[in-house]
């Protein structure tokens, strides 16, 4: 069964800049720069026959490339933080095609995601850090900025089973270019 998600990319540059954030927090599991990403849609696991009907419903998408912007550090959890991670600006173009896809994999019999999306890098999970370990990592390293980027395509991700954090595969990419 293999584990699905939709994404869109890292340039090198821009993934070599989140690189140097490395280091400094205790009980962090640092992600490898070329697993970086920014998660769309997670599909989960999933039988051969629906990945191919994903995939196939994705050749439907028609939308314009996107401008990404990153925008400041921060991090997940509910009373413990799970991951530290670097915020994108969520733009009207970058929710209608993560709207669309949730439409489209509804439409397909997927269950709907319950989370609201917010769209980020996960750039470490948090497997013993304090939330003061946490506090004192994100004001270190201040308001991150880093220049923007055009995603021109969007990916269908795949993921061995386990923790999280890669490696992941492109199984189908799909250009953004209505």
């Amino acid at each position: 069964m293999p584990r699905l998600f939709t994404g869109l990319e890292i340039p090198a540059q821009t993934g070599l800049m989140l690189s140097m954030l490395r280091g400094g927090l205790r009980g962090a599991r640092w992600i490898d720069p070329e697993n970086y990403h920014i998660t769309l849609r997670f599909i989960g696991d999933i039988d051969d026959r629906t990945a191919d009907e994903v995939a196939n419903s994705l050749d439907w998408v028609r939308r314009s490339p996107i401008m990404i912007h990153l925008n400041g550090l921060g991090s997940f959890g509910n009373g413990k933080p799970h991951c530290v991670l670097a915020k994108i600006n969520l733009s009207s173009e970058l929710a209608e095609l993560q709207a669309e896809q949730e439409r489209i994999f509804q439409k397909i019999g997927l269950p709907c995601e319950r989370r609201k999306y917010l769209p980020h890098v996960t750039l470490a999970r948090c497997r013993t850090s304090s939330n003061a370990d946490v506090a004192r990592w994100l004001a270190e390293r201040g308001d991150f900025q880093a220049l923007p980027f055009v995603a021109g395509r969007f990916v269908l991700f795949s993921a061995k089973a386990s923790v999280g954090g890669g490696p992941y595969l492109v199984e189908e990419a799909y250009p953004l270019a209505a």
